[in-house]
């Protein structure tokens, strides 16, 4: 898999922006974070993510698709550790 130079710290946002996304798609339970909550906790992490300094400067085709699969890469790479 060919690896794109990201700033950690988008390529975390878009892992948490994934995590975040799926938590809300599942059904909620009694005590856990409330649909209210994680709406919100995805929208900032979208603008941290859309906004990043990094999308600001010219760079050679790596694009915000390869940033997804990188951050699920790495999401599947931490779960199967």
């Amino acid at each position: 898999m060919t690896h794109h130079p990201f700033p950690d710290d988008l390529v975390c946002a878009q892992e948490a922006w994934t995590r975040t996304y799926e938590e809300l798609a599942r059904p909620h339970t009694p005590g856990g974070a409330g649909a209210t909550t994680l709406r919100r906790r995805l929208i900032r992490l979208s603008a941290s993510v859309w906004f990043h300094p990094y999308w600001a400067r010219p760079r050679p085709g790596a694009g915000r698709a390869e940033l997804l699969d990188q951050a699920r890469a790495r999401d599947r790479e931490r779960a199967a550790a």
